[in-house]
Formats: C-alpha cells, structure tokens, sequence
C-alpha cells in the first residue's frame, strides 16, 4: 500500500513530502512493533536505549551526557528514564570521587541480565520487521538513510 492510500489522500503528494511522511509512518511502527517487545518487561523504549547504552560502555560508567548524546529520541527525559531504571535496580548512580559534581552511571547484572533476555525478542522484532526487504536493499536503505541524515 502507498503512502497516499495509506493516510486516504485524494491528491498526489510531492515525491519529498511523500518521503518524508513515509519515514514518519515507518518510524512510527517500527516504534510500536519494538515498543511492544519491551512493555511485557516493565520498561518503556527510551529505558531500553539507555540500557543498551550503558552495557555498551562495557562496563565503564556514563554520565546522564555521554547517555542523552546517545540516546535515539534526543527529546528523552534522561534523569527521568535513569532515575526509572535506578527504581528498578536496573541502573546505579555513583557520585565521583574525583569530581563531586559529576554522577556516573552505571548498568547493573539485573540489567544486564534483563538486555540478554530481551536481544533474541528484539532480534526476532527486527527481522519481523525487514522481511520484506533484500539484504542488499537493506545496505541501500541504510545508505541512502545515512545521506539523509548529513
């Protein structure tokens, strides 16, 4: 189905405005389809990122910066999301010894645990979600997605 019959518009749209509503739309459920993988979890999108964030440290703290320039959705509430985790006992804040005024962050075994849990769902969501697409036509949209975004 087309951008047009999708959203029932009665004109054509410029090809730019229609690619631009396309990425809204595809984003949009790919949001969703991942979305829904993590809610049976107990944890929202944006806490996923920043899981995913602070196991990618390996093990290095991160403070709520280094984590908000990493983030997908820059618009996140970090110390919100971090402070959620910390509830959770997902995360840990640490004060740093060399610097008072700076917090670490830093991802726990039950996070950890819980992301070894979630990578085959979110792995299975994934492909879900691309099968429709080639392996090369996957390489050329994330190519052509990567110019976009220069």
């Amino acid at each position: 189905m087309n951008i047009e019959e999708l959203i029932k518009s009665s004109q054509p749209i410029c090809p730019r405005k229609e690619l631009i509503i396309n990425l809204w739309v595809t984003s949009s459920n790919l949001n969703v389809e991942v979305a829904e993988s993590v809610k049976s979890f107990g944890i929202s999108m944006q806490q996923f990122n920043v899981l995913r964030i602070l196991r990618g440290q390996k093990g290095k703290p991160a403070n709520l910066q280094t984590i908000q320039e990493r983030m997908v959705h820059k618009m996140s509430n970090t110390t919100r999301l971090v402070d959620k985790l910390i509830e959770k006992k997902l995360t840990e804040r640490f004060i740093c010894e060399n610097n008072r005024r700076k917090v670490e962050i830093t991802i726990t075994q039950k996070g950890l645990s819980l992301l070894d849990e979630l990578d085959p769902i979110i792995t299975e969501a994934e492909e879900k979600s691309t099968k429709n697409l080639s392996v090369k036509e996957v390489e050329t949209l994330n190519q052509l997605l990567n110019k976009l975004r220069e």
